[in-house]
Order: structure tokens, then C-alpha cells, then sequence
């Protein structure tokens, strides 16, 4: 999920080193984005990111039976993603 579209009135402010602006000046361009484009891409992503697993979810008695029934599946065979897994890929 990129950044929200709303108004821009905030303003973040991020001391760096010289090699760390560069490193950032250099993927931003690479991007076909401004510095700031870049971090805010990056940054939204990440903390979508970080506060996935946080969230909670709320299901009803008949979702929650269900979930539970999924759960309690026995594991069934995938022979193609086992296949996918231990053959060398094209790349190697």
C-alpha cells in the first residue's frame, strides 16, 4: 500500500551521515523519485509492515468454528510446491 493522498501539512525531520544521504540521493534517483517520495514510500510500506501482525480480528462464532476447523485439518500433500522447493530453480 503506497502513502495516503491526503493534504501534506506535516513535516518530518531526519538527520543522516553523508554516506547515508547519498546511499538514499542514489536509490531515490534510481526510483525516478525525490528524496523525500522515496522515504515516505519506504517508510509507510515498512510500517504497514511492522503493524501487521498487530492487529486484531474479530470473527463471529460460526467464522471463529470454522477457522478452527482449518486448523485442525490434517496436512495434506502439495507435490508441486515440494517440487518447487527442492529443484533448482532457473537461476540456480
Amino acid at each position: 500500500m503506497g502513502p495516503l493522498k491526503h493534504s501534506k501539512t506535516e513535516r518530518i525531520d531526519v538527520r543522516t551521515s553523508s554516506s547515508v544521504k547519498h546511499l538514499l540521493q542514489e536509490a531515490a534517483r534510481s526510483c525516478h523519485k525525490n528524496v523525500s517520495e522515496f522515504l515516505l514510500d519506504a517508510g509507510v510500506t515498512a510500517a504497514n509492515q511492522a503493524l501487521a501482525d498487530r492487529h486484531h480480528f474479530l470473527l463471529d462464532d460460526e467464522q471463529w468454528q470454522a477457522f478452527q476447523e482449518a486448523l485442525d485439518r490434517p496436512a495434506q500433500a502439495k507435490p508441486r510446491l515440494k517440487k518447487l522447493l527442492t529443484e533448482p530453480g532457473v537461476l540456480g
